[in-house]
């Protein structure tokens, strides 16, 4: 017996919704690339982020316009940004804000709270691995609760809000590694490459001219709500619940369902997070292809931005030099296969 959608179809409202979403985010690559050269699967795994209402981790190193692409990702999307850049000496109230006394028209003194640079709806965390401990918990709060607590009151944080983090691979002196929960946070981690040779070129001959030019907003903050709406209804069959469930009970060495190769490679696997990654990732890559059903090349497309922050390798691994991405696409692999049995 076929399996049968989890959700109901699309009202006629939703699927012109839908086209308006694949057009707008067609409108957004356009703009974007007026100052980015290649980059596509990053400004595409990002935009997944954004429709999905989740944080994005983005790992390269310097040089590869990271700072620039999201700068200018506020831009295209009419939403306040702000930029924070971590460093050692980074407080909480650096990012959170504080309370000051102000003198009153009537000469009495009072507390006003000064809002600090998370209330932003894009916040640009720059090189987060350099903050400490208690800093990146003020910033977890942020991001897990979209609130504020600070000097005993609670502020809600404007929607949409959407934090997107940097962090360098190769140099790590002077930083302090994100704890394994603060990661689970981020719905993707997203790895920018190094551009290719024809990218570089173009790279070269467009940025050492004229101006950047400034570029137009495609959206607004009511749009993007409504996708994000829209999102949570693209409708999933079961076999594909099944497979994100399997896929991630897979990564978890101590499931009787992990392969026997796997348990000598990794000593903690992916957390139910992973799994509610997935299924949203996959909505969004579907709504963003104009697909009214969520499809496993989808779910397939996103698995290794969702997994790859979420899978602790053991020291076996890394002395063998077995990446995360590895470990992924093989899990892919052997899943499909058994599909075509």
């Amino acid at each position: 017996m076929p399996d049968s959608p989890a959700d109901d179809a699309l009202l006629d409202d939703d699927v012109q919704a839908l086209a308006d979403l694949k057009e707008s985010y067609q409108k957004l690559r356009d703009e974007l690339s007026q100052v980015i050269v290649g980059q596509e699967s990053v400004i595409e795994q990002i935009a997944i982020c954004l429709f999905s209402r989740g944080h994005s981790l983005l790992m390269g190193v310097p040089g590869l316009a990271k700072t620039l692409l999201i700068s200018r990702l506020a831009e295209t999307i009419d939403l306040s940004f702000n930029r924070i850049q971590f460093t050692p000496d980074l407080m909480p109230m650096d990012i959170t804000g504080t309370e000051i006394l102000q003198q009153n028209d009537d000469g009495t003194r009072a507390f006003k709270f000064e809002k600090g640079p998370v209330f932003s709806q894009i916040v640009l965390a720059d090189e987060i691995n350099r903050a400490p401990a208690k800093t990146q918990a003020a910033m977890l709060e942020a991001m897990q609760e979209h609130r504020v607590t600070a000097a005993g009151h609670t502020y809600e944080l404007e929607q949409p809000f959407f934090v997107l983090a940097t962090q360098n691979p190769i140099e790590q002196e002077g930083t302090y590694p994100l704890p394994e929960a603060q990661l689970d946070r981020f719905m993707f981690m997203i790895v920018v490459e190094y551009p290719t040779r024809e990218e570089e070129m173009l790279i070269a001959k467009t940025t050492t001219g004229a101006a950047i030019p400034k570029l137009e907003p495609v959206m607004d903050g009511e749009t993007i709500l409504k996708y994000q709406s829209l999102v949570r209804r693209i409708p999933v069959p079961d076999h594909l619940y099944q497979f994100a469930v399997d896929f991630v009970r897979r990564t978890r060495p101590e499931s009787e369902e992990a392969p026997e190769w796997l348990k000598p490679l990794v000593s903690w696997g992916a957390g139910p997070r992973a799994v509610q990654n997935l299924i949203l990732g996959a909505r969004a890559r579907a709504a963003l292809y104009g697909s009214y059903m969520v499809r496993q090349e989808d779910l397939v497309a996103v698995t290794e931005a969702v997994l790859q922050h979420r899978i602790v390798r053991t020291f076996a691994a890394e002395s063998q030099g077995v990446t995360c991405t590895q470990i992924i696409k093989r899990l892919v692999e052997e899943r499909i296969a058994e599909q075509a049995e």
